[in-house]
């Protein structure tokens, strides 16, 4: 059985404002394998980028890895974001539509792995996502001040 532990954030700048995320893939010994920073656009809150985290780390480890390894592979989805981890485990209920929509998606993609656990960790914890979160971010506003 594969175990992976990915680390995810997302952040937005302005609540709602301009969001991106941060993935980082671990293997078994914690060494990391794969790293992604993307930018999502404006007018996310936190949350929701948080929430688009999740979603692109499931859908990036089908992709990099193949849907016959996700369906043995154990997987630890490991976020700063106390509201995701337990509204994904079922303590918190999810009550803003948006967020909704984007929960039914992980419960969604979650089929296709042997298992999907989510833990709360501390930012000092999540330092690698975070700072994939800020490049994404930095890198926008500098593109956005050459147009």
């Amino acid at each position: 059985m594969k175990k992976i532990t990915i680390y995810t954030d997302g952040g937005s700048r302005g609540n709602p404002g301009k969001a991106a995320i941060g993935v980082v893939f671990c293997n078994e010994m914690g060494q990391e394998i794969k790293k992604f920073g993307e930018y999502l656009g404006d007018n996310l809150t936190n949350n929701e980028a948080e929430y688009h985290a999740v979603i692109f780390a499931l859908k990036k480890f089908k992709a990099v890895f193949g849907k016959a390894v996700a369906e043995v592979a154990e997987v630890e989805i490991r976020s700063d974001s106390e509201l995701l981890v337990r509204q994904m485990s079922g303590k918190y209920k999810v009550e803003n539509e948006k967020i909704q929509k984007f929960f039914m998606e992980i419960w969604n993609l979650k089929i296709d792995f042997h298992e999907v656990k989510f833990k709360a960790i501390p930012r000092e914890k999540n330092k690698e996502a975070d700072a994939l979160v800020n490049q994404a971010l930095d890198a926008n506003a500098s593109h956005q001040t050459l147009l």
